[in-house]
């Protein structure tokens, strides 16, 4: 099937295609012919969180960008998911677009996807970029009592907690106009969608899955992010055979908004490192 153009407010380029059954939502930046970079965004946001990001990896790479199941522009279907079927929408989405193999970035959510296609799919990865990730999300509890307020008060009920995870305070108080766009980034997530691949999240144990990863693999995550902490990194920086683990100082979760120059420099030498090599 061919991809249909869509257009809406937040992206003239964006498009849909039909993988694994369900309407993703995707865009490509960059040149034509170039290496692609798949890029896989956290929960509760869509693939404009890496409008800080694409414009540092263009020049040479064409960046595929997409919403996973239940977010942004993709289609929602009844929860819950689990991060071995998002993990398979993502490589439906390569099949449909005919990429046979890509560069993965992913963050949050994203990284615990990349994780899955490092483990179950190498023929497809040139290289792993896991930032801001873990390979297991305890307690069950923490989870039960977002779902329980997310059913309560909506999406909205979220939004104050999950920025305070995100992002340090002295970056809030600097950085309204990003903290904005992000705030709306997460109040656009359906109600369904956030319960599905939260689920995914709570019932994620992929550490042991971690051994079969052979790709060349950068762990990159920020020196406060309370969400997935660096102890959690260390465990995938020591589990994934000659991974290297790189610590951005003065951010929370989304390390990637926070500091962004930090951030695009650490994933853009070493992709550059790997590609060069092949």
């Amino acid at each position: 099937m061919n991809p249909s153009i869509q257009t809406n407010e937040h992206s003239h380029a964006q498009q849909t295609i039909q993988a694994n059954g369900i309407d993703i939502a995707f865009r490509f930046d960059g040149p034509e012919g170039a290496p692609v970079i798949l890029m896989a965004n956290s929960l509760m946001s869509d693939y404009s969180m890496w409008d800080w990001n694409v414009p540092a990896l263009t020049d040479r790479y064409r960046v595929l960008r997409f919403d996973k199941r239940g977010h942004g522009g993709s289609e929602t279907t009844p929860a819950p998911y689990n991060m071995g079927q998002l993990a398979d929408d993502a490589v439906a989405l390569l099949d449909a677009l005919k990429i046979d193999q890509v560069h993965f970035i992913g963050l949050s959510m994203g990284g615990m996807i990349g994780q899955q296609l490092g483990a179950r799919y190498p023929e497809r990865i040139r290289s792993l970029s896991l930032c801001d990730t873990a390979s297991e999300m305890p307690p069950r509890s923490l989870w039960e009592d977002r779902f329980a307020l997310a059913r309560k008060e909506g999406i909205s009920g979220l939004v104050t907690g999950t920025i305070g995870r995100w992002f340090t305070a002295p970056f809030i108080e600097r950085a309204p106009q990003d903290i904005e766009k992000v705030r709306q980034m997460i109040l656009g997530t359906g109600l369904e969608g956030y319960l599905g691949c939260a689920s995914a999240v709570r019932d994620m144990a992929q550490t042991t899955m971690l051994l079969k990863i052979k790709a060349l693999t950068l762990i990159v995550t920020g020196r406060q992010d309370p969400a997935c902490t660096v102890d959690q990194a260390i465990v995938l920086n020591r589990m994934i055979d000659g991974s290297q683990l790189v610590i951005l100082e003065d951010a929370a979760h989304l390390s990637n908004i926070e500091q962004p120059t930090a951030f695009n420099r650490t994933i853009r030498d070493f992709i550059d490192t790997v590609d060069d090599s092949l």
